[in-house]
Order: structure tokens, then sequence, then C-alpha cells
């Protein structure tokens, strides 16, 4: 099945998409950093990307009659400052809002599907009429705004058409869902907003996957029958208590023991699940290990705090002033806290080992905390894959 990928960044969002089976055509990319780790990984041979025709620059500017063919996934992850809670907030106001130019690959490329990504931000009340605007734009996506028009009037005509209930033109069926990561295998605590659509003419009914992660099943392993510290060969005495903030959930595991409610799942991973088999970058050098060198200065601060070993990751940040402390951080058991390494917050993100992140530590850290996981990207695009398939 063939995919077109919109704002590809470090390749999160693709990488996952490949996985599930998809072949990227064209991949659109405007930051030189990342589109030189697409190049970069390309020139190792790395597998996933083979075949990747990388446009390098404004999707603005990018000719969709270049594409032959028809497409069975268009996918990107919009920019998300002008809707991130760490922004400034400016929501359409934002120059950096790409929404119409996604709702313009809909229109030109006709996909089969539509997969878009971004922060839980958008769902905030502050932008509930804008998110309704974006997603009624990529539900039709042939109504476009008038040169004479804001965004607030073409809204209203966007809701009097889809409330007509009679559109014969090109027009999406869309869901959406906020979706915290952990719950489906990744490591790290990072909540993201989904929206997939189907063209209306294939008669797809989808729903979102089920989660395959569950933190009680984590704080089972770990404080009821004590298998994650077995597991890991920690001793009594260096085993974490329970965080105070979950003394009654944990009390009631204790409890109730409610096995038969988490079939087919399995615990949350952990920042030491994860990082299990990597050498410690301040400790034992890091030779043989792509981007795993050791960074000092690590801090953190009110509101900001590390992300403790024995739990998913914080939320990783991109940071506009450079790697943000706090979040980025490892919080050892002992109280002390350094840097991820670039290497370590890959696999926070479930890139590969293999893959590269071309730049310095800055800006390699900044790839990662604007990627999508690719276990996530992977598990939702299977499931579109599925429904393809049968359409």
């Amino acid at each position: 099945m063939t995919s077109v990928e919109l704002f590809t960044g470090a390749g999160g969002l693709a990488l996952g998409i490949e996985k599930a089976g998809f072949r990227h055509h064209t991949v659109v990319e405007r930051d030189k950093d990342c589109c030189e780790t697409i190049r970069e990984n390309q020139r190792n041979g790395y597998p996933l990307l083979e075949g990747w025709r990388l446009f390098h620059g404004d999707v603005r500017n990018f000719d969709y009659s270049e594409i032959a063919g028809e497409v069975d996934l268009l996918a990107g992850g919009p920019p998300c400052q002008p809707f991130s809670i760490g922004g400034k907030h400016r929501g359409p106001l934002d120059k950096r809002d790409m929404f119409p130019q996604v709702a313009r690959a809909v229109r030109e490329l006709r996909p089969r599907a539509i997969m878009v990504e971004n922060v839980r931000g958008l769902l905030r009340e502050s932008f509930s009429r804008y998110f309704e605007y974006v997603t009624l734009q990529l539900r039709y996506p042939e109504l476009v705004s008038r040169a004479d028009e804001d965004w607030t009037n073409h809204l209203s005509r966007l809701e009097r058409h889809h409330t007509k209930g009679k559109d014969k033109g090109l027009h999406y069926n869309l869901v959406f869902r906020s979706l915290n990561a952990a719950n489906y295998g990744v490591p790290q605590k990072r909540e993201r907003v989904i929206i997939v659509g189907f063209r209306a003419d294939l008669g797809v009914e989808w729903s979102f996957p089920d989660p395959t992660h569950s933190l009680d099943l984590l704080l089972i392993d770990q404080f009821v029958t004590g298998e994650y510290w077995d597991r890991h060969k920690i001793p009594k005495k260096q085993r974490s208590p329970v965080p105070p903030r979950l003394n009654r959930r944990v009390t009631r595991l204790r409890s109730e023991r409610p096995m038969e409610l988490f079939e087919d799942q399995s615990p949350w991973r952990t920042v030491r699940d994860e990082l299990a088999g990597m050498p410690d970058p301040g400790v034992d050098g890091c030779s043989g290990w792509h981007n795993h060198q050791h960074n000092p200065g690590a801090r953190s601060y009110v509101g900001h705090t590390g992300s403790p070993l024995d739990e998913p990751a914080k939320t990783l940040k991109a940071g506009d002033h450079g790697v943000p402390g706090g979040e980025n951080t490892l919080l050892k058991p002992d109280g002390s806290l350094r840097y991820f390494t670039v290497r370590e917050s890959a696999r926070l993100q479930t890139f590969p080992d293999e893959y590269v992140l071309h730049g310095a530590w800055t800006e390699a850290m900044r790839q990662l905390g604007n990627a999508v996981p690719v276990l996530l990207a992977e598990k939702i695009a299977n499931r579109i894959k599925g429904r393809l398939t049968r359409a």
C-alpha cells in the first residue's frame, strides 16, 4: 500500500507506518537537520527508508501532481507549537499552523485514508472552535475557503454544509482520540491527539485499537508480586517504595488483584525496562553506540523534574532554546540527575538502535522531542491497513 507523509521530521511516524506495511512514495520536510537525518539513514542503507523520495522544502510549495496513482494513506504531524501547552497558544493566528495544508493535500491526493497527529493541547477548550474547523476541513476538503472569508466564516459555511447531510463530493468519515503512548507499549507517558479518517465511499468502520499495556499491571508487577524487581535482579533493599500518589491504588490492587480485567495486556514499560543492556554513558563510556554521549549540567526545577527509573518516562520535549531540563533527564534512585543521551531518548521514542539522529546533541534531541513514537504509529497504521485491506 502506498503512503505519503507531510511534516516528516526525524521520521518516527513514517517509520511506524513503514513497519505496518505501507510504502512511502514521498515524504515532505522543510527542516534541514531532519532531512539530513533521513538522508544519512538512507546512505547507511537502513532498509525501511529504501525508496523514500524526500522533498526538502515548504509543504506549501509541493506539487501533488508529481504523485501518480492512488494513495492509500496520507499521514503527517503538522507543527504543534500553535497548540502546545508549552507554546504561545496562538492557534490559527500562528503562521506555523499548517492544518490548511493538510486539507489541501487531502483535496489533491484523494487518499483512501488519512492519519494526523498533534499535541493534546489541541483539545483544550480555548481551541474547541478551531479544532472543529480542522476536522470539518478534513471531512469536506473540496469546500475551500474563499478569498474574502476568514476562518470563522469558513467554519460557519462548513457547519451548514455538514448539517445538510447530503454531500456527494469528496468527503471523509473521521474520528479522533487522545492516546497515551504508554498504554501501547511505549516507555513514555506521551499523550497525543490522533485523527483518523477514511474516504466515505469505502464504507469503512473504524475504532482505535484497544490499549495493550496497563499501569495497574505494572503496579502489580512491582508492588504485589515483585516480579518486576526479580526480573531486573534488584535486591530488596534497593527497590523503590510505592510512590505516595499511588498508595491507594496499590492497596486496592493488593486486596483485589483483578487480573481478569487485564486479559491480553502487559505492564507499562519503564525507563529501566527500555534502557536495559545499555552502558551508563557517565560511567561506562559509549563506545560502539550511536548518539550515546554523556552531557553534563542536568538539573530539575519547580514543575519540571526528572523521569524516575521505574516508571515510563515523562514526555520528552523539544525545547525552543536548547535541551529542556526536568523531563529530559533521568532521575536515579539515589536522587541524582543526568540528561538522557540521544540514544536513550531514541529508545524512549521506540526508534531502532541502528537509526542515526543527525546533528549536535541539542539538535538531535529537538528532533526526538518533536517525534511520534514509532511503536504507537505502527499500531495505529496496522489497524488502518487492516481496514483498507477489507474495503
